[in-house]
């Protein structure tokens, strides 16, 4: 992962994508298998007789059927669920997506070069831009170094949706639009949206065949603000992507019909390389507590945030700034990726632009100016309201832990990030007193087109440590004992996960085959064990690393009666983003945290302790 940038070398960013193995589709018995292992946890000794019965009924009947099905599909694409996955786990989905969907996290910049400090925002926008824009410039040529598992290459499709890329939607299902081109491919948009105070404006990003300074940037910036500032507030009419989907698609249309004038603004929006929002509020935040700031990144000012674009840069006041992004068309890493490199060029020039103040005689940005009438600004203002009610039952914190990070747990021989869940785990077990069905994402980017597969952290092995810690009569020899078997187990998931051998894809396949034939759901997806043990998208932990960066990220709760976490662990100190719904009355992410943070250092103390 160090390597981002290459200089002048041989390899191009997307030279192996031909190459890629396809995605595999993993033999019948073993998915069910390490199913039926997943689901003990959640399950009485009869439930669990009752289940198996299921399983092997599925496995010699209509389950043998659809997997060979399965089979035939993968013979004729290199990715058998990559059309399945976008549309399933985001195309389709009906509910407002940028509230339960979006990712976003907050800039780490606070750190070092930029604390909180009004004043800053222009300043520092347009320096963060132009190191984007030089990474969009870079990966046109091709010049991002391809990124590898150990020696192996890995997919990077994804990169190519971090610019010029936008969900569209549709009465039913939403679909995706992307503009990037490489240079070999052709032309490739080059204009960037600003969203500030309710109004649109675009400007290129190049100017006669070259990229727009800092400076030049900032007189751009300049020239949106301050008529901003001086003018009535605009429409706000990017709010209306909060919507839920069907209903955003309807108010598209109705612009559109409105007047078509409107379909080429939309269009411009959809087409711009990313959005930049000016944010009016300044969020508190230190390099221990990021919870404003990822609150107001993730859930802040509707109308500054285009919630369809794959990458919205949002700049608060305070010259603080957050990433939202539309999750569709890729994963957190890949946008890591590049805010990572972004970062060590911020550094690298200690925060500011050591270049030519020359400013070019370039056009000003032109406002896109919608067609609006009485309806279009009351559901603007009722979507407002809708909005903020919603997101106003986030209960979300986002805490440094800092008595150590990746450097120690190493040191003790064991896997960070098996480490942060097994801890998470019996966080949950001393908060709720049960085991807790979790969702880990694992990434499975070595093949075709690949993104993720699901780790199931909450294993037998996890159950049994967790009530070894909570029983006084327990040895801490026996807890370590326990705990070495549970981590064994993790690495194992997440490596064969990894590798095209997980099942919650596979069973997710054999479902939607079922689908498209016509055929009855299969028993095993309407047992209770399914959905108790998370299936279905019912998972009461929502998990993922963001990586061994400075970047955090967060999403919100898979279920009403769930969490989201997020997490980064860094060398001396793991970051955690954890959310929940205020409305719940058993859940409370602070509580999470809390726990999980004494947890953290349960499980160092048990490493020392045990070996005295």
């Amino acid at each position: 992962m160090e390597k981002q940038v290459l200089g002048s070398s041989e390899e191009r960013t997307f030279q192996y994508q031909d190459s890629l193995p396809s995605l595999p589709v993993p033999p019948l018995d073993e998915s069910l298998n390490k199913y039926l292992d997943a689901v003990k946890p959640f399950l009485n000794e009869e439930e669990y007789q009752r289940t198996e019965d299921i399983v092997k009924k599925f496995e010699n009947g209509i389950g043998k059927e659809l997997h060979q099905k399965l089979l035939e599909r993968a013979k004729m694409r290199r990715n058998w669920l990559e059309d399945w996955w976008l549309n399933v786990a985001y195309l389709d989905l009906r509910i407002s997506t940028q509230i339960h969907c979006n990712m976003g996290g907050p800039g780490p910049y606070i750190e070092h070069c930029w604390p909180p400090k009004e004043g800053t925002q222009i300043d520092r926008a347009c320096v963060n831009i132009w190191h984007t824009l030089k990474y969009w410039e870079l990966l046109r040529v091709e010049k991002i170094a391809i990124e590898r598992s150990g020696n192996t290459v890995l997919d990077m499709n994804q990169f190519r949706m971090l610019f010029c890329t936008c969900k569209i939607p549709g009465l039913t299902r939403d679909s995706l639009g992307s503009y990037f081109k490489t240079e070999a491919e052709g032309e490739c948009p080059s204009h960037l949206i600003v969203l500030c105070r309710g109004r649109v404006f675009a400007f290129d990003a190049i100017h006669e065949g070259s990229m727009l300074t800092p400076p030049e940037i900032f007189r751009q910036l300049m020239y949106i603000q301050k008529r901003c500032y001086s003018e009535p507030d605009g429409p706000g009419l990017a709010a209306l992507t909060s919507n839920e989907r069907t209903k955003w698609a309807e108010l598209r249309e109705y612009l559109i019909r409105l007047d078509p004038k409107n379909l080429a603004l939309l269009e411009k929006i959809q087409r711009s390389l990313f959005v930049v929002g000016l944010d009016d509020s300044s969020p508190q935040a230190t390099p221990e507590d990021y919870t404003e700031l990822t609150r107001l990144g993730l859930t802040g000012d509707p109308t500054v945030r285009w919630g369809d674009k794959s990458y919205n840069c949002i700049f608060f006041s305070n010259g603080t700034c957050s990433a939202f992004c539309d999750h569709s068309p890729f994963d957190a890493m890949a946008l890591i990726t590049m805010l990572s490199y972004a970062e060590k060029k911020i550094i690298e020039n200690e925060g500011k632009w050591k270049g030519s103040d020359n400013v070019r005689d370039i056009p000003w940005p032109e406002e896109l100016v919608f067609t609006v009438d009485p309806k279009i600004i009351n559901e603007i203002g009722c979507t407002k309201e809708l909005y903020y009610k919603q997101v106003s039952d986030l209960q979300l914190v986002s805490y440094a832990f800092t008595s150590f990070g990746k450097a120690l747990i190493r040191k003790k021989k064991l896997h960070p990030d098996t480490f942060v869940q097994l801890a998470l785990q019996l966080a949950y077990y001393k908060c709720h007193g049960r085991p807790g069905c979790c969702y880990e994402t694992a990434m499975t980017r070595r093949f075709y087109h690949g993104r993720t597969e699901t780790i199931r952290p909450c294993t037998m092995e996890a159950v049994e440590w967790c009530k070894s810690m909570l029983d006084p009569s327990e040895s801490n020899y026996q807890r370590l004992q326990l705990m070495h078997k549970a981590f064994a187990k993790h690495n194992k998931m997440r490596k064969e996960c990894e590798n095209g051998k997980g099942f919650d894809r596979h069973l997710l396949g054999l479902l939607l085959i079922a689908q498209e034939q016509g055929l009855p759901v299969p028993e095993l997806y309407g047992d209770k064990a399914f959905t108790a043990s998370g299936g279905g998208g019912n998972f009461v932990l929502s998990t993922s690393l963001t990586g061994y960066t400075r970047f955090s990220g967060s999403a919100l709760p898979m279920v009403q009666h769930g969490y989201g976490f997020f997490y980064s662990i860094r060398d001396d100190r793991i970051v955690a983003t954890c959310s929940s719904w205020k409305s719940c009355p058993e859940t409370d992410a602070e509580v999470l945290c809390r726990t999980l943070f004494q947890c953290f250092h349960d499980v160092l103390q048990l490493t020392v302790t045990a070996q005295l």
